[in-house]
């Protein structure tokens, strides 16, 4: 029994903590830091103010996790960020390929909840801080509702999380709300007052058929969308959850001290349109319809945006500037909308797009005036154009990861977030992310530790690519057709192909490549042939009189003709896509983007692949074969199929694919790591979409690793996952290592990205 005299006050618990650093807020950024900086060895607090991880892409809002790949609708080819945030889309996707976003709540806590360096302080909000000194962070404090207690939470480090930066506001950090002019930055896209300042924020609904007929009776608070929605016409039964982004509001008002306000507008437009679909007589499939799930919390899109020693600026996006302090990348488009949200005459967004990838320089991700405040998420130092792509939750859990190294290399060197930004410990900072699986454009690995870079690579076999085979019907040509194709340095070989015809006509075609060799985008037309096709099949030798100049990859272009077909293969290689020039317009992708005035962007095709199960590589004979596949890719430092395969593929008859590492003299070993093709073209969203497959087809399921005797050290049947670590439970002399590897299947031979031994 409890019993407390009568007392003038009272003051909740108190708990006091201390870490090496404190990361404020539990959406993917903040997740993604956490579990980066806990993994690498140092102790790590993470506290937000909400009862489920994810932020966005929870089950509390569940917005789907988007980044670089854009659902597939733009030319950054094999663009999924990598690292932590792969390690969660990934095991999403294999435990839930149909969407779920309480399974996905599931994931992303199971990985931070299994870190022994993480204290997680859910349903904890941080309402003030204590300095040091007036530019130096020394503990913040936080509140609990669930436990009535309050957290005083130490540490040399802290990360800003949170999304409307509560922990930079509370410390006096330099920050921005609302756009800047475009004579500021330069900026041709800065919007106009009558446009507006800030993105709103957006609310969805599930629901669900119940197959009886389901009344509908809307609260009184419920608005006529007839009569208040512009847009009232787009409505569709069919649209849930984040289809319905465009229910938006609130980007004239104050998105922090009135995100309650725009959350009950919120409420009065999706019951309004729930009320629309279910008593309209517009849907009768509406009929046996009901609500299943209303969000209770706002998605947020923009509110405040600290000053770094450096801002991101429109033309960084365009032009794919690179920066020598690169940690990151984006490549969602230049994605702006309209203030007034729902209630605006205007398009609900704004999209433009660059050419590819784009570098997120390290100088964007702390705070330019409190020494010790660590930035990730939306909040970072980005112009209000910038934001407008690097908001994206992957983009953002990414540059999480980045400030998660940054701050263990801090801890470890005695460091400040600005003094790791010198170039010369810059280096230091992207090794280590690139070990951990973060691609950063441009740049390779060097890691003078790993014994491969000294070990002779020998395979049983190696791909030589001579033949797509045809393994489809004729499929007509609906939209224009490229089939990339990983070329090496010479003349370009000769090809084989057979079209048919429905009648005697012409078909065009062209050999493309890209104006920058890390691009997709097929800018560059190097040479051209027209094909005279008489009815029926045709067997046509194309030659190319041109010489490429670097390995890169070569766009083989059918111009659209709806008279021709061809046969597609089934086969699928690492590194070997086709590409369409087809139309995506929830990213307004509309085949070409064609600015009608200057807005400081380009104007280009889009050629993107088709899901799978379509997307088939267009079926075709390649008289020199393609030699793009070796062992040696194995240890040149990049992780994914960028500018080439970059990958080990075995010839599919091999039977048994093995790979073997020799060195004059024994090494100890302790660590083995091992890079698989989990498809980085694929954009896993995480929510409401179902997917086909829940382990990609690229990757090896199952490998074993052997000693110099024969011994197994280790093995895997199941294997899902994009990067294995695997540790022995004791060292092990040997001089050899050999990893047997079986192909995914009968149509996909096995691949390797990279092998590195420690």
């Amino acid at each position: 029994m409890i019993r407390s005299d009568v007392s003038e006050k009272r003051n909740p618990a108190t708990v006091s903590l201390n870490a090496d650093l404190v990361v404020v807020g539990g959406g993917l950024s903040g997740t993604c830091c956490a579990i980066t900086a806990a993994r690498a060895g140092i102790r790590v607090i993470l506290v937000t103010d909400r009862p489920v991880l994810g932020g966005n892409a929870s089950s509390e809002v569940r917005l789907w996790v988007l980044g670089a790949t854009s659902h597939m609708g733009n030319n950054n080819r094999w663009a999924r960020e990598g690292g932590v945030l792969d390690e969660l889309l990934v095991e999403n996707m294999y435990r839930n390929p149909e969407g779920n976003p309480l399974i996905f709540d599931t994931v992303i806590l199971e990985k931070v909840v299994q870190e022994p360096n993480i204290t997680l302080l859910l349903n904890t909000a941080v309402h003030d801080l204590e300095k040091s000194d007036p530019d130096t962070i020394s503990k913040v404090f936080a509140f609990c509702s669930q436990n009535s207690t309050s957290y005083e939470l130490s540490a040399p480090l802290f990360c800003d999380a949170s999304g409307d930066g509560i922990v930079g506001f509370l410390a006096g950090a330099a920050f921005r709300m609302g756009a800047e002019s475009s004579e500021e930055f330069g900026e041709k896209f800065a919007p106009s007052q009558e446009y507006g300042e800030l993105l709103g924020h957006s609310m969805y609904f599930y629901s669900k058929d119940t197959g009886k007929p389901v009344r509908f009776v809307p609260p009184n608070y419920a608005i006529d969308v007839t009569k208040e929605v512009p847009r009232f016409r787009r409505f569709t039964a069919k649209e849930q959850g984040c289809q319905l982004w465009w229910l938006e509001y609130g980007g004239r008002l104050d998105t922090v001290h009135d995100t309650e306000k725009i959350k009950w507008e919120l409420w009065k437009v999706v019951y309004g349109v729930w009320d629309y679909i279910k008593n309209s007589g517009e849907f009768p499939e509406a009929e046996t319809m009901t609500l299943e799930w209303v969000g209770t919390i706002p998605g947020k899109r923009e509110s405040r945006r600290f000053e770094g020693d450096y801002m991101l600026i429109q033309q960084d996006i365009v032009e794919q500037r690179s920066h020598y302090d690169d940690v990151a990348y984006g490549g969602w488009s230049i994605d702006l909308h309209p203030a007034d949200g729902v209630f605006s005459e205007k398009p609900g967004c704004n999209q433009w797009h660059s050419k590819g990838l784009y570098g997120i320089p390290y100088r964007s991700y702390y705070s330019r005036n409190i020494k010790n405040l660590f930035l990730a998420g939306r909040i970072i130092s980005a112009s209000h154009v910038a934001f407008g792509s690097a908001r994206v939750m992957a983009t953002s859990a990414y540059g999480g990861q980045a400030v998660g190294m940054a701050a263990v290399l801090c801890t470890q060197q005695g460091l400040l977030p600005r003094d790791f930004s010198s170039p010369e410990k810059i280096t230091q900072l992207q090794q280590e992310l690139q070990k951990r699986g973060q691609h950063i454009p441009g740049l390779q690995l060097h890691d003078p530790l790993d014994l491969v870079q000294e070990a002779q690579l020998t395979a049983s076999s190696e791909l030589v690519l001579t033949e797509l085979t045809e393994d489809t019907e004729p499929r007509p040509m609906v939209y224009s057709v490229a089939q990339l194709l990983p070329v090496a340095a010479g003349r370009f070989p000769a090809l084989i192909v057979h079209p048919y015809a429905a009648e005697a006509t012409t078909l065009e075609v062209e050999l493309r490549l890209s104006s920058r060799p890390e691009n997709h985008t097929p800018d560059v037309v190097i040479a051209t042939q027209t094909l005279a096709l008489q009815p029926g099949r045709n067997c046509m030798k194309l030659e190319f009189d041109v010489t490429i100049a670097e390995p890169t990859y070569a766009f083989l272009v059918f111009r659209k003709n709806e008279q021709v077909a061809f046969r597609y293969s089934n086969t699928r290689i690492t590194g070997v896509l086709s590409v369409f020039n087809l139309v995506n317009a929830a990213v307004s992708n509309y085949g070409k983007q064609e600015p009608t005035e200057d807005i400081g962007v380009d104007a280009f095709e889009f050629w993107c692949p088709q899901r799978r199960p379509e997307g088939l590589n267009l079926a075709l004979k390649i008289a020199e074969g393609l030699t793009a596949f070796g062992v040696e890719n194995l240890r040149n430092g990049l992780q994914r199929p960028t500018n080439h395969p970059n990958a080990y593929v075995a010839d599919l008859t091999d039977p048994k694919p093995e790979v073997t590492l020799r060195w004059n003299e024994k090494q100890l070993i302790r660590r083995i790591e091992l890079a698989f093709d989990a498809d980085f073209d694929h954009p896993m969203e995480n929510v409401l979409m179902t997917h086909p497959e829940s382990i990609m087809p690229f990757c090896v399921q199952r490998f074993q690793i052997l000693d110099e005797n024969g011994n197994v050290l280790a093995k895997e049947q199941a294997n899902h996952q994009t990067l294995r670590t695997l540790v022995l439970e004791e060292p092990i002399a040997t001089r050899q290592l050999t990893i047997q590897l079986e192909h995914p299947s009968a149509t996909v031979p096995a691949a390797l990205l990279e092998v590195r031994v420690y």
